[in-house]
């Protein structure tokens, strides 16, 4: 596949930013919260609140790109990414801290919907793929991240990291300044429409899109089952005598499963299709989590393998999915509602699975979860079938313009 200038400075940029945002998460964010006095629960909702901003930011930016362009949003993304970091030198209290974690999510909120906006423009054949490649660099940071920030805290301060954060950030500032403009604007069918009218339109046309509903519901169900994954398994790995380091190398085989075949499976999808992709990859994070009970040891790592395969068919075709079926006027707002979903999945996994555990155990909490994906999948299979009898096969190869 050949890649554009802007597909490298987009992707480059996007790596840049969020390394310097997950440096400042994990695991530097609990260690500043917990040095200023958070307790533990005030500090579990620090860390979590500025998933709640994308929540609630993601489909109102999404429309706003829509209106004035992905570029601005982007320069205006990049820019809070930039500035937030050297602030935190003067947080004194945990409230102030979350509050700073509140605005600080604004930029996140802001490069979710838009970049991937901005990848849909950009290469509209061979979509998925390009994702799956431009997801590969973005979890290339989640990676890179936490690593920096363990390394820098052997030998200077929380607050030092977060000056160091916001000058590597700032490496992000000329990519983006340099970006051309994919699909300007549309000025023509904004003359005489105010801004509250394109966002009730934008809202409405998100409504009556069935494949937004589908991938949205879709990622919403897989993100519970990871993010209750990702809050518990550390636990039951200790409760079952294996150290802390087997949880670690569980998460760690994941991620890096997820970004080498994430271009595997975008290119699976743009030549399978989408649904098919996506019923492929929760079969398989079922599958997953149906082992994890079942296995110890070094065993643990092979549905580690498995549930890091789901991620990299699910989600590149999601988002492939909708920008191939949402009008492109309205493609931000699509990027938008599908983030929002992708957060209240991020949020509600934890509170869910803790109350479940609560009730029930973790390894139940695992099968039930394990079956409503597989059920899904079962669902599925009328569609995936049309899909395979109907749609005209795609090169695995094919060229995509540059």
């Amino acid at each position: 596949m050949n890649f554009s200038r802007d597909f490298v400075k987009i992707t480059f940029a996007d790596f840049i930013v969020r390394s310097a945002y997950q440096t400042g998460k994990t695991p530097l964010l609990p260690i500043f919260a917990a040095s200023l006095g958070a307790s533990d629960a005030f500090l579990g909702i620090i860390v979590s609140v500025s998933t709640m901003t994308g929540l609630v930011l993601k489909p109102g930016i999404g429309i706003l790109s829509d209106r004035w362009g992905r570029r601005l949003w982007l320069i205006i993304g990049t820019l809070f990414f930039v500035a937030m970091p050297f602030l935190y030198r003067f947080i004194e209290t945990p409230q102030q801290l979350l509050v700073m974690r509140l605005i600080h999510g604004t930029a996140t909120a802001i490069y979710g919907p838009v970049t991937l906006a901005y990848i849909a423009e950009l290469r509209p054949k061979n979509m998925a793929e390009s994702l799956g490649w431009f997801g590969m660099a973005r979890s290339g940071g989640y990676i890179a991240g936490p690593a920096l920030a363990g390394w820098m805290l052997g030998w200077t301060s929380a607050v030092e990291i977060y000056t160091v954060i916001g000058l590597i950030s700032a490496l992000a500032i000329v990519p983006v300044m340099t970006l051309k403009e994919i699909a300007p604007p549309r000025k023509e069918r904004q003359a005489g429409k105010s801004l509250p009218q394109q966002m009730i339109e934008a809202v409405a046309i998100g409504a009556q899109t069935p494949a937004l509903w589908l991938a949205g519901s879709l990622e919403m169900i897989a993100f519970i089952a990871l993010y209750t994954l990702k809050a518990f398994l550390p636990l039951y790995v200790l409760a079952i005598g294996m150290g802390p380091f087997m949880a670690g190398l569980f998460f760690s085989v994941q991620e890096t499963t997820t970004i080498l075949v994430k271009p595997f499976g975008g290119r699976l999808g743009d030549r399978v299709g989408h649904r098919v992709a996506i019923t492929f990859g929760m079969a398989l994070l079922g599958v997953g989590l149906l082992l994890v009970p079942r296995l110890s040891g070094i065993g643990l790592l092979f549905p580690a393998v498995i549930t890091g395969l789901a991620q990299a068919f699910i989600f590149p075709s999601t988002v492939a999915l909708v920008s191939h079926e949402i009008t492109r006027e309205n493609l931000g707002a699509g990027m938008g509602f599908i983030g929002m979903m992708q957060n209240g999945g991020k949020v509600i996994g934890p509170v869910l699975g803790g109350f479940l555990i609560g009730a029930f155990s973790f390894e139940t909490v695992l099968y039930l979860l394990a079956l409503l994906l597989l059920l899904v999948g079962a669902g599925m299979l009328p569609v995936v079938t049309h899909t395979i009898y109907t749609r005209v096969p795609q090169p695995l190869m094919a060229e995509d313009s540059p």
